[in-house]
């Protein structure tokens, strides 16, 4: 991955947090690694882990960043989760969401960021 490309990647991650907390979540821990992959943000809202997929999409090629949450994007995700949940003994003992948030960047202005709650669920 280029540094660029991390660059975009972080500061994606940091808008995404900024607006989860505006948004009343609690950020638990950013880029939690499993052997799955890496969770972008967990955190806490209206008594829900949150499990937080972020995307930021520099350009308008290939469609909006939402878009890009595949539904293999979403199995690992929710391996990743389970992993989560199972390290930390909360298993089968709390409520569990799936948000995306998504950032396009805009020609002029700042990028638009979209929380979606309940993206997805762990059936996928």
């Amino acid at each position: 991955m280029t540094t660029a490309r991390q660059h975009l990647g972080r500061t994606g991650e940091d808008l995404a947090a900024t607006e989860l907390t505006a948004l009343g979540y609690a950020i638990v821990a950013r880029g939690y690694r499993t052997r799955f992959g890496e969770i972008d943000i967990i955190a806490r809202e209206a008594g829900s882990v949150v499990f937080v997929e972020v995307r930021r999409k520099s350009g308008i090629g290939y469609g909006a960043a939402a878009e890009s949450v595949t539904p293999d994007k979403q199995r690992r995700v929710v391996r990743m989760a389970v992993d989560y949940l199972a390290r930390n003994d909360l298993y089968d003992k709390c409520a569990v969401r799936f948000d995306v948030v998504a950032i396009d960047d805009q020609p002029t202005g700042p990028p638009k960021v979209t929380v979606i709650r309940a993206a997805f669920d762990a059936s996928r």
